[in-house]
């Protein structure tokens, strides 16, 4: 297929690797204007671009797209058979949706319609989801809302973070997209509609999602931990100052410990969740300074029992 590629970060990458050595013909790569980043806010290229130069193609960073005419007539020009769209980080305009004959598709990292919006593996991990996985879909004007094409799904880890699952998922994405236009050239694909009555959320992350509340249980706090990496992470509140949790896990306590108190047992430093359960914190993270050990952080701070977070 003659394709257009849309896309910005690392989760995209493997996506426009795969078509170009599948044999489709990527006649222009679109991605977001370099950022500042780092130490020194030097702009960065996204993955994207990276990818693309070093596979040869060209490549267009437009600030906007929804009334840019010199965008507009540079893509009717190419006349693509296909737009993918992959965490491009734009919404497509109308103008685009209706362009190319197979439509603009999107790989999700989610089984919608579940998990629609910016961010389905932190969520997933959040909520304790065992399963997850990618579709590939026809994009219309909705949120994720538009027909399913394809679906794979993909066993979550215990211990994943969305750090560690998402490679995994753009590689099952990408994989999924080559199908997903080979089959449609055969002509042997069907769409389906999405059940709307069976649509979860997950919408952008806040900082705020990261502030840990102790009347969840243990469990629900660590399954957070795992999906909000590596921001906004989880944090609470130690003597009026920020405390990170970086390493924390479920844990018996010797007796009921009240929700968000401190308890010492042995070298283990516990906190009580809801429902009579406890968090080990492993390892933390003081305000100013280094993730340190739960061990250094009892030599360091001495807690006393029952000293409260938050």
């Amino acid at each position: 297929m003659k394709l257009v590629f849309c896309g910005t970060p690392q989760f995209a990458v493997p996506s426009l690797e795969k078509i170009v050595a599948a044999g489709h013909d990527v006649e222009l790569v679109v991605t977001q204007p370099d950022r500042p980043q780092g130490r020194g806010m030097g702009l960065t290229a996204p993955p994207v671009k990276q990818s693309a130069l070093r596979l040869g193609l060209p490549v267009t960073q437009p600030e906007k797209i929804r009334k840019n005419d010199e965008f507009r007539e540079r893509l009717t020009t190419i006349q693509p058979d296909a737009i993918i769209v992959v965490g491009y980080g734009r919404i497509i305009p109308d103008w685009m949706l209706q362009l190319p004959p197979y439509g603009n598709i999107n790989v999700h990292a989610s089984l919608l319609p579940r998990y629609r919006g910016a961010a389905p593996i932190q969520w997933a991990i959040a909520n304790g989801e065992t399963i997850t996985g990618v579709t590939t879909m026809r994009i219309d004007e909705g949120l994720d809302t538009g027909d399913i094409l394809l679906k794979r799904e993909m066993a979550i880890d215990p211990a994943d973070t969305s750090v560690t699952l998402a490679p995994r998922l753009a590689d099952l994405g990408a994989e999924l997209l080559v199908e997903t236009l080979t089959r449609l050239q055969q002509g042997t694909l069907k769409q389906v509609p999405q059940d709307d009555s069976l649509a979860t959320l997950a919408p952008i992350l806040k900082k705020e999602d990261g502030l840990v509340d102790f009347t969840r249980t243990a469990t629900e706090i660590q399954n957070r931990l795992r999906g909000f990496q590596p921001w906004p992470g989880a944090y609470t509140h130690f003597r009026g100052k920020n405390l990170k949790l970086v390493a924390a896990k479920p844990a018996q306590a010797p007796q009921q410990i009240a929700p968000a108190e401190l308890r010492v047992s042995g070298d283990a430093l516990l906190t009580g969740c809801a429902k009579g359960t406890a968090l080990q914190l492993v390892e933390v993270q003081p305000e100013g300074k280094k993730a340190m050990s739960a061990r250094d952080f009892l030599s360091g701070y001495r807690p006393a029992q029952g000293e409260r977070l938050g």
